[in-house]
């Protein structure tokens, strides 16, 4: 089974921003790399902002941090 990425979801996750704690209001892209992997080993919250964080996990641990910041270029808000 091949998986498409959601579009909309992409362009979401580029402008969206931590809604809380020490980071907030920084793009879930822009969030240090220890900070994730601390959620990935605590768990992702539940839902749409869990669900990013998650994909901004594998997107850091694979190098691909870049494909988001030229969504956010590419579809201003």
């Amino acid at each position: 089974m091949l998986l498409q990425p959601d579009k909309q979801f992409l362009i979401d996750l580029a402008h969206t921003k931590m809604p809380f704690g020490k980071y907030k209001d920084r793009f879930l892209i822009d969030l240090p790399e220890y900070y994730v992997v601390w959620y990935h080993n605590k768990g992702f919250p539940k839902g749409k902002l869990g669900d990013m964080l998650q994909t901004v996990y594998e997107l850091k641990l694979n190098g691909l941090e870049a494909l988001i910041r030229n969504i956010k270029k590419q579809y201003p808000r």
